[in-house]
């Protein structure tokens, strides 16, 4: 048995968890920069289609997909895990190094 090997059904319910954390706060952001999901479509090159099957939150992100979407934004992402009882307010690990991180200044191969 693997590390990961945990019980699925909590494993389903924090990526559900984190994908709606995402999309509420992409769609913030966009509400924030006054474009439209066919704004983001037409800045990623992908259809509207496919915008509403990131917004959902129901879709499986990838890293990638984050990553189009910030670029297509001009956007920061940034990623804090936090040991669990803490705030899940991304201040609350604010000692932690959470420095954002652009696309184009990703390591290579990851």
């Amino acid at each position: 048995m693997g590390i990961f090997a945990r019980d699925e059904s909590r494993t389903t319910l924090a990526a559900s968890r984190i994908g709606r954390q995402a999309t509420a706060s992409l769609a913030g952001l966009l509400a924030g920069q006054g474009k439209t999901r066919s704004d983001l479509a037409a800045a990623m090159g992908v259809s509207p289609g496919r915008v509403s099957q990131i917004m959902s939150g129901d879709a499986n992100l990838t890293v990638r997909t984050l990553a189009a979407v910030a670029e297509a934004l001009d956007a920061d992402i940034q990623i804090t895990f936090c040991a669990r009882g803490q705030s899940t307010d991304a201040r609350a690990c604010a000692d932690m190094d959470a420095t954002p991180l652009r696309g184009s200044e990703l390591p290579a191969g990851r």
